[in-house]
């Protein structure tokens, strides 16, 4: 039977946004932190998508505003507890996603031991592109990434760089939150990541499929 929404506008009605953070070795690195053991893992909510043609809004109360580029994986049928060996059948298709982080909110959070909503969470922080069929990727590990600002290369990196694969990060979080179909998992950065300012313009990539370009704007007032 066919599904009641159509996966190729998963950003429309998909509840969750699942972020793998630290799993490429050179970020963690980059942002002086160890390699995790597990997955850590951390929600964006479905608020926060934004598409091609709108902008990136920085928030009123962030200063460093950090793009993230990812592959993200588009869960096609409800996953919970599955175990590796079946964690492909369950990936419906993939998409170039950004976790935009507001880095200094993020540094206080973390100075002061509270939850990332606020760095991570905020409206625009996750730019999405169109969805690409699971059929036009035949390895999602062997797969280049890339971001460039103001025409400058910033990010790039190969997924085979992965600490965890995908088959067990979706393992590993569907042992926790039950994945819906509609859901996406965002699997981590390569090293670059760097801050954008207002009117700057940020065109990401998956090599051979797909780009897509976005301005960053600035709230101007706390609501």
């Amino acid at each position: 039977m066919a599904p009641s929404k159509p996966i190729t506008r998963f950003w429309e009605w998909g509840k969750n946004i699942i972020c793998v953070g630290r799993n490429y070795a050179e970020h963690a690195k980059e942002m002086k932190n160890t390699l995790p053991t597990e997955p850590l893992f951390f929600l964006k909510p479905s608020s926060a998508y934004v598409r091609e043609g709108s902008p990136i809004v920085r928030p009123y109360y962030c200063h460093k505003l950090h793009h993230e580029v990812e592959l993200g994986v588009v869960i096609g049928k409800r996953a919970q507890e599955v175990p590796q060996a079946a964690a492909m059948g369950h990936v419906a298709g993939y998409a170039l996603c950004l976790d935009m982080t507001a880095r200094d909110t993020q540094e206080e959070c973390k100075a002061k031991g509270l939850p990332w909503t606020l760095a991570k969470g905020f409206s625009t922080s996750c730019p999405v592109s169109d969805f690409i069929p699971k059929e036009k990727v035949p390895d999602p590990h062997q797969l280049k990434i890339w971001l460039k600002v103001n025409g400058e290369l910033r990010q790039e990196g190969h997924t085979s760089a992965m600490i965890f694969s995908i088959p067990y990060v979706i393992s590993y979080v569907s042992g926790i939150i039950a994945l819906e179909e509609g859901d996406v998992i965002l699997t981590g950065s390569p090293q670059g990541v760097s801050a954008v300012q207002e009117k700057d313009e940020i065109e990401a990539g998956i090599e051979g499929l797909l780009t897509m370009r976005f301005q960053v704007a600035q709230q101007k007032y706390r609501p």
